[in-house]
């Protein structure tokens, strides 16, 4: 079993040949594709953390669709002064497919 964790968008996920994960918005190149950085890789028993050995690994992921998340009603009020806000919040996200592990 070969699993890798990829820092993607400020967080980490666990990521194997075929799962499909949203991040936060990330540009494709010419064929769709992103390449994701590792920060371990697990091939069987052997578990691969070093910087120097993760340089040679890739991860790549091809982009199946951009969205955009749930809205998030951000209300400021203050009471007895007649201030009150109201705004909305959507983050913009990418989901994508991991297509191989190398």
């Amino acid at each position: 079993m070969v699993y890798a964790v990829v820092r993607a968008g400020g967080r980490q996920e666990k990521v194997e040949v075929g799962t499909i994960i949203t991040l936060d918005r990330a540009k494709a190149d010419d064929k769709g594709n992103i390449d994701l950085a590792p920060v371990l890789l697990v091939d069987g028993d052997k578990i691969t953390s070093a910087a120097s050995e993760l340089a040679n690994v890739t991860v790549t992921a091809q982009v199946l669709e951009d969205l955009r998340g749930p809205k998030v009603v951000i209300q400021k009020f203050k009471n007895k002064t007649g201030y009150k806000k109201r705004q909305g919040f959507r983050a913009e996200l990418t989901r994508v497919k991991i297509t191989s592990i190398a």
